[in-house]
């Protein structure tokens, strides 16, 4: 009985110190409040962090995803509550300022994401070059060398380096045969890489990142995001791009209406999610609306009737404790795409043969050939940006090559969002006027239904098209796409300028676009959900342009398996003559 009563005690104990261990590990956010002006910001955020998972922060522009951070690593005031974190916890936060180093050694630079052991280490250094070494420097040394050594200290330069390797950074990038490269000797994309290794070094407890994807290759992203699902501490991340968010998040912290609302699950489950929310809200709204309707009815016919007269004013107290306006759960806006073509394409889509052609005196495609086909939804990838958008640019008749010859099939009809679309809003035509143009029914009724799928309503689809914004500018192509019935829609990184909501709302209706699709985008979730086939153009090695791109590697495949190809990685390799990441 003794030894039963003991170990339940150590049971308990150790619970105990388990649950201690997590409660000082955690970030506890207490009625936060943040304004500017007479707008607020957040207001009565209450949240919890725990060690183990990893939070996305997602909201629309300007709803102050990167601000919370800041305000949680300490770099933004607040105007009221708390943010509690544990004695002594380190928070890693990934730096912005791609110029805030260029003095420093490239592996000093990361090591300094370790304030403490960067500190000793530089003390441990300027005691050894001493040349007068006094006794008391050797008691120093000997304090900071325990220190050093149970810091990792004399682990932290491969551990720095095996960072650096992971985000793509060679060792002749940072060490060159005699010395150390500096910060100020690197590119800016290898600043942003270091950076990023430098929050990542020496295990911090509270690890801050915002948009680190930005300016990596897609080997580096896969190789983060293996990185932090093995992270044993708590992140916090910020970011647009929906594959990473769906990789590494246990939970999703949405940004709306002034609150932080907590979900659990990565980015697609809170996609799911806010949808359903939304169309109970609707259901609610449009029962409410009708219980209002009967209700005013009743009151009406009953409320100079005596006998009547309490039922109705209890009615009427009913009727005053509806909302009818605060129905809400997003102030987002989510655009719906929808592509239908006018015919059913034929087997004979488009075939190119031996194009060649030359952007400002340098070869950019050379006898560059393919063959679409009816089911083909064509991803193309690569660093080779110049030449895809020729590819694109030439088939659409935007521009005629130097050599080389395309056939497109009699049933096939295309639609083209050209990269640069600025030449299609050089006027002062309203939104709507602007569309009518491309429509083959002129009525005001039917144009604005498709303006109004692209949340352009009221007022706004007046607006003069030579004002609109980068966004705007998209969804206004991509309603002119939608009117076309074209049944090949070509699409030249139509993401760009688009938020999260918009990207959705395209990627949906092109995965369920019936036709052809040849597109580009930068977008990794966009590329794999849509793409059953993927293009690289790749430098073709022959002739006189030995290095002109215009030899492909062409795989039958969705693009995560594509990436993933030994195959693949090996013909790259030739064509490149290195190892090139491969950038999107």
């Amino acid at each position: 009985m003794l030894l039963r009563t003991e170990g339940r005690a150590f049971h308990w104990y150790c619970f105990f110190t388990c649950f201690l261990c997590i409660l000082a590990l955690m970030i506890t956010v207490t009625d936060l409040s943040l304004g500017f002006g007479e707008r607020s910001l957040f207001k009565d955020v209450n949240l919890k962090f725990t060690p183990g998972n990893c939070y996305g922060i997602i909201g629309a522009n300007g709803a102050g995803k990167s601000t919370f951070l800041k305000i949680l690593s300490g770099e933004a005031e607040h105007d009221k509550g708390e943010v509690s974190i544990g004695k002594g916890e380190r928070i890693a936060v990934l730096r912005q300022d791609h110029f805030a180093f260029e003095e420093y050694p490239v592996i000093d630079t990361v090591i300094m994401g370790f304030p403490k052991l960067y500190d000793i280490r530089k003390e441990r250094e300027t005691i050894y070059a001493k040349e007068d070494f006094s006794e008391e420097d050797g008691l120093r040394a000997s304090e900071l060398e325990a220190d050093f050594a149970e810091l990792g200290g004399w682990e932290a330069e491969a551990q720095a380096g095996q960072l650096l390797s992971g985000l793509g950074l060679d060792e002749s990038d940072y060490q060159s045969v005699d010395r150390e490269k500096l910060m100020s000797e690197l590119d800016e994309s290898r600043k942003v890489r270091v950076l990023l290794a430098q929050a990542l070094f020496g295990n911090p407890d509270i690890l801050l990142l915002d948009e680190p994807t930005n300016g990596l290759d897609l080997e580096s992203i896969s190789w983060l995001e293996e990185f932090l699902m093995d992270f044993p501490n708590t992140v916090i991340v910020v970011s647009h791009d929906r594959h990473f968010l769906n990789a590494v998040c246990t939970h999703i912290c949405d940004i709306d209406f002034g609150k932080i609302t907590l979900y659990s699950g990565n980015y697609d489950f809170w996609y799911q999610m806010s949808q359903m929310l939304q169309r109970q809200a609707r259901d609610l709204q449009k029962k409410n609306e009708e219980k209002a309707r009967e209700l005013r009815e009743f009151i009406q016919r009953f409320a100079s009737n005596a006998s009547k007269s309490r039922q109705a004013t209890s009615r009427k107290k009913v009727l005053e404790k509806l909302d009818l306006e605060n129905v809400h759960v997003t102030s987002r806006k989510f655009p719906y795409a929808g592509f239908k073509p006018g015919r059913e394409i034929g087997n004979n889509v488009l075939r190119i043969e031996k194009l060649c052609f030359d952007f400002e005196g340098a070869p950019v495609l050379r006898d560059f050939n393919l063959t679409v086909n009816r089911n083909d939804k064509i991803a193309f990838v690569g660093i080779e940006h110049v030449s895809k958008s020729a590819v694109f640019d030439i088939i659409t008749d935007s521009v005629k090559p130097a050599s080389g010859d395309y056939y497109w099939g009699q049933t096939t009809s295309f639609s083209y969002f050209p990269k640069e679309s600025s030449v299609f809003f050089n006027s002062t035509l309203s939104i709507t006027d602007w569309l009518r143009q491309y429509s083959p029914d002129e009525d005001e009724t039917y144009i604005r239904s498709f303006l109004g799928r692209m949340l352009f309503s009221g007022d706004e689809a007046l607006k003069p098209v030579n004002v609109l914004s980068g966004g705007e500018k998209v969804r206004c192509m991509l309603a002119k796409m939608m009117l076309s019935g074209a049944n090949v829609l070509i699409l030249d990184e139509p993401t760009n300028h688009l938020d999260l909501e918009a990207i959705t709302a395209l990627n949906h209706g092109l995965e369920a676009f019936p036709g052809v699709i040849l597109f580009n985008s930068h977008d990794h979730e966009f590329i794999n959900s849509i793409a059953n086939r993927i293009v690289e153009i790749v430098p073709s090695g022959n002739g006189k342009d030995g290095g002109a791109p215009g030899a492909v590697i062409d795989r039958m495949m969705p693009f995560d398996d594509y990436l993933r190809d030994d195959s693949v990685k090996a013909l790259r390799a030739a064509a490149y003559r290195h190892t090139e990441r491969l950038r999107i």
